[in-house]
């Protein structure tokens, strides 16, 4: 998408609009901390503002950013969290490599065979994620199911060896830690659909801050210049 038609219409200057997103996704702020932010540089924006432009922007940045990351191992852990949308509580599938750096994420209202397959199938859709050779998980009886299905349908390797050993997933657990801490000082999503946006810029941020980027990006100002530079707002 064109810097022009990105930011098309927009009464503020794309560089403010991209500060406010990254400030709420990377900390724990509510929309009305970052109006308050914003007031002290002399900008008046209503928290719904704000709100619509995560909403944007969240997914856009996971999108942009995951063309940028470098290639995870072949050992993957997997496990599930909760994170509460509309008042219900929803799984949400993450997965990271035996280094500790994110592969992908999926929330769903259902924790299932199908529910696994969709999770496998969409990690192993991008090119940064490398096929796995072993996969750790928790004593859920829906992954083998769905990791034997998806080897008859010749989506998974063959050989993939599957670990049901739960202290071995303690890195993913661990990373678990830093979503749910900033979801929590939300109060609970809205929406499922606002849900996903905002998990998205929420899992890119995390991605940038474990320096999973092919560039160096070692501090806050380079991960402001490299976010720009995603958006085209600088060379």
């Amino acid at each position: 998408m064109k810097k022009q038609n990105l930011f098309k219409w927009k009464h503020y200057q794309p560089d403010m609009i991209l500060l406010t997103v990254r400030w709420y996704l990377r900390y724990n702020l509510s929309f009305r901390d970052v109006v308050e932010m914003m007031e002290e540089r002399g900008l008046s924006i209503a928290h719904t503002t704000i709100m619509r432009w995560v909403h944007q922007y969240g997914s856009e940045l996971d999108e942009r950013v995951r063309r940028h990351l470098k290639s995870t191992n072949d050992s993957w852990r997997v496990d599930e969290t909760y994170v509460k949308v509309k008042g219900q509580w929803m799984y949400l599938y993450r997965a990271v490599d035996s280094e500790g750096n994110s592969i992908d994420f999926y929330l769903s209202e259902s924790r299932d065979k199908q529910t696994a397959k969709r999770f496998f199938k969409k990690a192993l859709a991008f090119s940064y994620v490398s096929k796995p050779r072993v996969i750790t998980v928790d004593k859920n009886p829906a992954y083998p199911v769905a990791i034997q299905e998806l080897k008859e349908e010749k989506q998974m390797p063959e050989g993939i060896q599957l670990r049901q050993v739960r202290y071995l997933n303690n890195i993913v657990e661990q990373d678990h830690r830093f979503i749910k801490k900033r979801v929590r000082s939300m109060l609970g999503l809205k929406s499922f659909r606002t849900a996903t946006y905002i998990l998205s810029g929420i899992e890119a941020m995390h991605m940038i801050k474990k320096k999973q980027i092919h560039q160096g990006v070692k501090s806050a100002q380079n991960q402001k210049q490299f976010i720009h530079k995603l958006f085209g707002l600088a060379s």
